[in-house]
């Protein structure tokens, strides 16, 4: 017991990797080699750039309101894309440094005491071996994830939505089982009652059943219908009806590669356009470990995005809201000459405010009241 008490970060990390499911990330394997991307589209420029935004707005938040510490831009990044000079290099670049001390969080903190005045606030592009000592000195490393939505429009919106697919189901299971009870009691078709019987308000999250196919005469054909009319009601009210945290499962492994070289307490905040929500890596996997979390906790998807990558989509609500809200930024259109005379148009954004809520913050960051 003494051990574990006095265990480091990165060993309560390491144990923590135990115990997620192979199957969702096997840490025993290396990670997969990525092709270099030969193209970008409009769409991705965009999302760098939203990207980018919301990574600006959660630092300067922390640096305007902080007394004590400073956030410090640290994620490996460039204004190259794919198709500009020099991009498949830079790349390569990137893929090395993964393999060799895992993915830099975008930004990192540190105390006043600790900052270099001479590295200044970006240390981005700053080769990794002449500042792993510095790093070592973070309280905290942060990966900002950024969503084009706002969360509360979005939460109104499903407790809308869920009601509506609740009275239809409910209103379709009641029809036909008062409108094609004969039908129902030939012994063929008797074993859908007590599943129809067993769909209430509160069993809608966790019904299944599969539509008979019924079409021998007009009144089986009609209630076939009403089945497939109740099934697609409930599988509405199964959809996923929250905004998530998400860290993609290719990164899972390259983030955990990044604490056990520098052994830094590493967080994911996601920036909506209202409100922000963070969740440290520890928590993230402590949820993933457990299966009776998924589909009520977190899914697993394929983003299609974020080029259909595996990404882990965690409900923002089982994190802490790090800023109350957000005003939202300037937006305006670019146009870019790419090779062969190729446009294209994306937006860039500029602006805004996040207000933190300083106490959740400091909380999730482990940080003394009085210090920050």
């Amino acid at each position: 017991m003494e051990q574990k008490i006095n265990m480091t970060y990165y060993e309560k990390i390491r144990e923590l990797t135990k115990t997620v499911p192979t199957t969702l990330v096997d840490f025993g394997l290396p990670r997969d080699l990525v092709r270099t991307p030969t193209q970008a589209s409009s769409n991705f420029i965009t999302n760098k750039e939203q990207g980018d935004w919301a990574e600006n707005l959660v630092t300067r938040a922390i640096n305007e309101t902080s007394k004590n510490f400073v956030a410090v831009k640290y994620g490996k990044s460039d204004d190259l894309i794919a198709g500009d000079d020099g991009f498949d290099s830079f790349y390569q670049e990137f893929q090395n440094e993964l393999d060799t001390i895992g993915k830099r969080p975008d930004l990192l903190i540190f105390r006043k005491s600790d900052f270099d005045k001479e590295l200044g606030y970006d240390i981005s592009r700053v080769p990794h071996n002449t500042i792993t000592d510095y790093v070592k000195k973070a309280i905290a490393g942060i990966e900002v994830r950024s969503s084009a939505f706002l969360i509360d429009r979005y939460e109104e919106a499903m407790v809308i939505r869920t009601e509506r697919y609740s009275q239809l189901a409910l209103h379709t299971r009641d029809k036909i089982l008062s409108e094609y009870s004969d039908l129902l009691e030939h012994p063929n078709r008797s074993k859908y009652i007590p599943v129809l019987q067993s769909i209430t308000a509160e069993t809608l999250s966790v019904t299944d059943f599969k539509v008979p196919g019924w079409s021998s005469s007009e009144r089986l054909a009609q209630l076939n219908n009403h089945f497939k009319e109740l099934k697609r009601a409930i599988k509405e009210i199964q959809k996923r009806d929250f905004l998530s945290i998400t860290p993609k499962v290719e990164d899972i492994k390259v983030v955990y590669k990044w604490i056990e070289t520098f052994n830094v307490p590493h967080y994911y905040f996601q920036v909506f356009f209202d409100k922000v929500y963070g969740i440290s890596f520890e928590q993230i996997l402590q949820i993933i470990s457990d299966p009776d979390k998924e589909g009520i906790i977190f899914s697993v998807e394929k983003d299609t995005k974020n080029q259909n990558k595996t990404t882990i989509k965690i409900n923002s609500k089982s994190g802490v809201q790090i800023a109350y809200k957000v005003e939202e930024p300037i937006h305006k259109s670019v146009r870019k000459e790419m090779g062969r005379g190729r446009l294209l148009f994306y937006v860039t954004f500029e602006g805004g405010t996040a207000y933190l809520d300083v106490d959740n913050l400091i909380h999730i960051l482990g940080i003394d009241n009085n210090e920050f």
